[in-house]
């Protein structure tokens, strides 16, 4: 698939597409990672009539870099910029880790153009102290080691990606990166919420699969499980490890292939009352939640500007 571009508040972003059709799908990569990590998922999802777009977020693979700051939100303006560019009037968003984090601030911020939410890896509040002990050393590498880094770095990029199997491209990709562009990717995160607070989470109607594992500090099991429970119509799955959706997807692969059919079946219109959450506070319809993403979304223009 050939890499196409589109410009974002001065930042040439790349994309892919795969597939064709009217039943949408946005995959976003991992922190430091880039689009191709999706590229089999992406392949599968078409091959079952899906339209599935993959992004280089800012700072990220073919895309712009160095970068100025650049947070949740306005990557998730920039999937949302994405989308009003190939006239999209919906779709299903996430990814995995930073992935999954723009897909539920997409969610918030532009709630009228949610399908569905595809959330692999998130990673909410208990993530921040595992997330500090392995995110701190590399930016302090990179900012104030850039020249050895960056020596490093260069000489990994001699080494050909084509060989070798998607799981060792991934990480050769990984170490190939500037030090400058992961700097400035890191100190926008840290920056920026990790992701909408509970209260905004509970409001979104969308449907959505959630996935985690146990045994990773950056994102925590329990993290997965209570967004799952936060979300109103999620449903939950425990992979295996870390891995298997990359090393061993067809469980995975299966289920995130049902789960987006499921989202693109037409919906049922309820006319029963508001249902209710903890504490007895009635549930946003879509009119109020888009109203309300609306402002978000002004409120979140006026912090970038």
């Amino acid at each position: 698939m050939d890499v196409k571009h589109f410009q974002f508040e001065g930042h040439q972003i790349a994309y892919k597409t795969y597939g064709s059709g009217k039943r949408a799908v946005v995959l976003v990569h991992g922190l430091l990672f880039n689009q191709e990590m999706h590229g089999p998922l992406a392949r599968k999802l078409a091959e079952n009539g899906n339209f599935v777009i993959t992004m280089d977020m800012a700072g990220h693979g073919k895309s712009d870099r160095p970068i100025d700051a650049f947070d949740m939100a306005r990557y998730s303006h920039a999937v949302n910029r994405l989308l009003e560019r190939l006239e999209i009037s919906e779709a299903v968003v996430g990814g995995t880790s930073l992935g999954a984090g723009i897909g539920l601030e997409f969610a918030a911020l532009h709630s009228d153009r949610l399908r569905g939410l595809l959330l692999d890896m998130p990673a909410l509040e208990r993530s921040i102290v595992g997330g500090a002990a392995v995110f701190t050393p590399i930016l302090l590498g990179a900012e104030y080691a850039e020249p050895i880094v960056g020596l490093a770095a260069r000489a990994m990029r001699l080494v050909p990606s084509k060989p070798f199997p998607y799981s060792v491209n991934m990480a050769l990709d990984l170490m190939k990166r500037e030090p400058r562009a992961t700097s400035d990717v890191l100190k926008g995160l840290y920056f920026g919420r990790l992701a909408p607070p509970r209260s905004e989470r509970m409001e979104i109607q969308a449907p959505a699969l959630v996935i985690g594992h146990k045994w990773d500090p950056i994102h925590p099991l329990a993290d997965a499980q209570e967004l799952a429970e936060d979300l109103p119509n999620a449903r939950f799955i425990e992979a295996h490890s870390v891995f298997e959706l990359r090393l061993m997807p067809k469980r995975l692969t299966a289920e995130i292939v049902e789960f987006v059919d499921d989202c693109w079946k037409p919906r049922v219109v309820n006319d029963r009352p508001a249902a209710k959450v903890a504490g007895g506070a009635p549930v946003r319809r879509r009119g109020a939640a888009a109203r309300a993403a609306a402002t978000r979304r002004a409120a979140s223009a006026k912090r970038n500007a």
